[in-house]
């Protein structure tokens, strides 16, 4: 019996062992790979004791019941999810994850947000290659760079441990990923905050907005879902070379709409009509003769810009600038950023122009030049330079007079003359004009000796007839000389009053011939003469002393007579 009982006792023992090994790993299947709730019993430097009811207490880490962007709030007593991975270690802990409870819930929730296509809150918490991480409640999302911000961000740490809305764009559970845009949401808000912007945009109103991009000629304005030009005339009163000489991208900028055109939807902005026209009382202030003293802002080629004040500037163009320093560059006379003493020489209200003198402030050294010199002194000065139409010699530091081409010698007025002089040669003159106004002195070297051309022209004037010498035979007439130093040209239609005889090969070099002085050029210092026009004054002389036809006498014959008298003279 004995036996028997003690069997029966191992039956029922092996029976109860089998029931609670079963019921044991039900208990296992129940808690790994699951979230329990359990009870924060302790907390240990930088860990935290949890009870989940299993046979040992679970440690988990501290910073994983950290949130980003937010506090810690835990204490002993606290009811927390976790994660059960194992019922226990080596070392008979339960192991346990925070991290893992909260993305195996934040997943769940995830999935219905995407499924209807809502927005979800995250945190970015870190960067990675290509973008950024994002906590969505404990699960780790990516951010790519290109999803941030509507435009290029330069700086993400303002938006980093703060809380904002995301847009998932992709989910993938198996793999564990998910992709996020935070850019999707403001595009979202965007397209709402323009609908109402272009809904009540009106001419005149002014709006905040945020510098988008900045070109050559202007600088696009986001106005909050809509763009606007602010065109760089626009932006202020005063002269602005380029944009970026006042505004920066990202910077926000208050702004009032000039013009919305509704068909195309463009917006023309500006900044300078939130500010009073300095131009309003220019006239009153800027008076044509008043002096003020300005700073240069700009240098160009044909002379520079000053501002009197801010938003007013004049133009003091080159031909203003200096009494003396002609066709030179602006930029040799004044630098960018001087200071310089300017008059008013016209103001256009109108057209917002205001003509100034540099020089009008400084003496005019030509009229210095007009009282120290008179015309007919006589001087002797530096070349200093030597152009093709003569040379300038120096009056003064400041002042050149010129000697033109045609009056160096009596005798050559070609350029040849001019290679006789050097730039630096001292050179004596004689002054001829003064006119300060035309900021000009006129000299001259011939006049420093007598025209030999007047000598050599004693006797001779027009009308009268010469004896003449051939010297040169050409197709178009012949040249003569009238005396040593007096030359002359009969064309070939003054060779004589019968076409036929009017051949220039007809004279030989050396011949004598008398002719008719028909004009004058002094500057040329050359007679014309005409033996045509002298043999019909000896007819029109023969018809007056000898008669004429109708007496009975024939041409031939009064020209006989004439002829032989004259001959008889001789």
């Amino acid at each position: 019996m004995a036996s028997v009982a003690a069997r029966l006792q191992d039956n029922l023992d092996s029976k109860e062992f089998a029931k609670l090994l079963e019921d044991s790993l039900k208990g296992q299947e129940t808690f790994t790979g699951n979230v329990v709730n359990g009870t924060v019993v302790a907390l240990k430097d930088d860990f935290v004791m949890v009870d989940v009811g299993l046979k040992s207490e679970g440690r988990v880490p501290l910073n994983e019941f950290r949130k980003p962007g937010e506090e810690l709030e835990l204490n002993v007593g606290d009811t927390v999810e976790v994660y059960v991975e194992r019922m226990e270690n080596r070392q008979g802990e339960s192991v346990l994850s925070r991290d893992k409870a909260r993305r195996e819930e934040a997943w769940i929730e995830l999935e219905k947000s995407h499924d209807k296509n809502e927005r979800v809150t995250g945190v970015i918490f870190g960067r990675v290659k290509g973008g950024f991480t994002v906590d969505l409640g404990g699960a780790v999302a990516f951010l790519p760079g290109s999803q941030v911000d509507i435009r290029p961000v330069r700086d993400v740490s303002p938006l980093m441990d703060t809380p904002q809305p995301f847009h998932i764009l992709k989910m993938d559970r198996a793999r564990g990923n998910i992709v996020v845009s935070r850019r999707a949401v403001l595009e979202e808000s965007r397209a709402e905050a323009r609908s109402d912007l272009m809904d009540n945009l009106a001419e005149g109103q002014v709006l905040q907005g945020v510098v988008k991009n900045i070109t050559d000629y202007g600088a696009f304005v986001d106005l909050g879902g809509v763009d606007g030009l602010l065109h760089v005339t626009d932006i202020s009163w005063k002269r602005i070379n380029h944009p970026s000489d006042a505004l920066q991208i990202g910077q926000t900028v208050d702004v009032q709409v000039i013009r919305f055109n509704e068909d195309n939807q463009r917006i023309s902005l500006g900044m300078k009509q939130l500010e009073s026209d300095p131009w309003a009382d220019v006239a009153a202030k800027f008076v044509p003769g008043a002096k003020f003293t300005g700073r240069i802002t700009n240098i160009a080629d044909y002379g520079a810009f000053v501002e009197l004040e801010d938003g007013i500037e004049g133009l003091v163009h080159v031909s203003e600038m200096s009494w003396t320093k002609k066709n030179v560059h602006p930029g040799k006379i004044v630098s960018t950023s001087q200071e310089v003493e300017v008059m008013v020489l016209e103001v256009d209200e109108e057209k917002r122009r205001i003509s100034l003198g540099l020089k009008q402030c400084q003496e005019n050294p030509w009229e210095q030049v007009a009282e120290k010199h008179k015309v007919g002194d006589e001087f002797e000065g530096e070349i200093r330079n030597i152009t093709e139409f003569g040379l300038f010699v120096a009056l003064d530091e400041e002042i050149d007079g010129m000697v033109h081409l045609s009056d160096i010698s009596w005798e050559d007025e070609s350029e040849e003359v001019l290679k006789s002089f050097n730039k630096g040669d001292k050179v004596k003159v004689k002054i001829l004009e003064i006119d300060p106004e035309k900021e000009r002195v006129a000299l001259g070297i011939k006049q420093l000796s007598d025209d030999p051309f007047a000598g050599a022209m004693e006797g001779v004037k027009k009308g009268g007839t010469v004896t003449c010498t051939v010297t040169e035979i050409t197709s178009g007439g012949v040249e003569v000389s009238v005396n040593d130093d007096v030359k002359g040209f009969i064309k070939k239609s003054e060779l004589s009053r019968e076409r036929s005889e009017q051949r220039p090969d007809r004279f030989a070099v050396g011949e004598k011939v008398d002719a008719k002085i028909v004009s004058i050029d002094k500057k040329s210092r050359q007679v014309g003469l005409s033996i045509k026009a002298r043999e019909v004054d000896e007819d029109k002389q023969a018809m007056q002393e000898f008669g004429s036809t109708e007496s009975g006498a024939s041409l031939g014959d009064i020209l006989g007579a004439a002829l032989k008298e004259n001959e008889d003279k001789k």
